[in-house]
């Protein structure tokens, strides 16, 4: 049996980014019921990916978390790619862990990320600090305790339209 900081450490980036978009939606692609690989919008932002930094290699580490891609030089420089900053919070959280897990997993010390844009032509620089480390703490604790539980009533909200589960949850 794994010990929760073991347990902490398992968790990836889509998780949190979900656990900010819909509760519902991060139980169901946790429980292994993933209908993404069929939605557009998934599909355009990996099209906008491969478009955008066509130079950059794509990261998997461990199996667990995926970076768009690095930039080494004094430190270590973790960048995502996003469509919109509609989610801003949800990305911001999800390159959050991303450091979290190389800081804890890995023992670097020297990171910062960035959220690129695009579409928009924007970045934005993202920092960890004690406060943001101990929320992302929580946040994994409640994930773990989602993650246990039955699957979350759905919430109805704007965007759940547009998203890969909409059928699953209100037809």
């Amino acid at each position: 049996m794994l010990s929760d900081s073991e347990k902490q450490l398992r968790i990836i980036g889509t998780q949190i980014n979900y656990y900010f978009i819909c509760k519902t939606k991060l139980w169901l692609f946790s429980h292994h019921i993933q209908m993404e690989q069929e939605s557009e919008l998934v599909s355009l932002g990996k099209l906008l990916h491969s478009k955008s930094y066509k130079e950059e290699k794509e990261y998997t580490i461990d199996n667990l978390i995926n970076i768009d891609f690095i930039k080494k030089g004094d430190h270590l420089e973790l960048h995502e790619v996003k469509k919109s900053k509609k989610m801003e919070r949800a990305h911001e959280y999800q390159l959050l862990y991303y450091m979290y897990y190389l800081k804890h997993k890995k023992g670097i010390k020297n990171i910062s990320g960035v959220i690129n844009y695009p579409k928009i032509r924007k970045k934005s620089t993202i920092d960890m600090n004690e406060s943001k480390e101990d929320e992302l703490k929580n946040i994994i604790a409640e994930i773990s305790y989602i993650l246990d539980g039955d699957t979350p009533e759905p919430e109805k909200r704007g965007i759940c339209r547009k998203c890969a589960y909409y059928e699953f949850c209100w037809v």
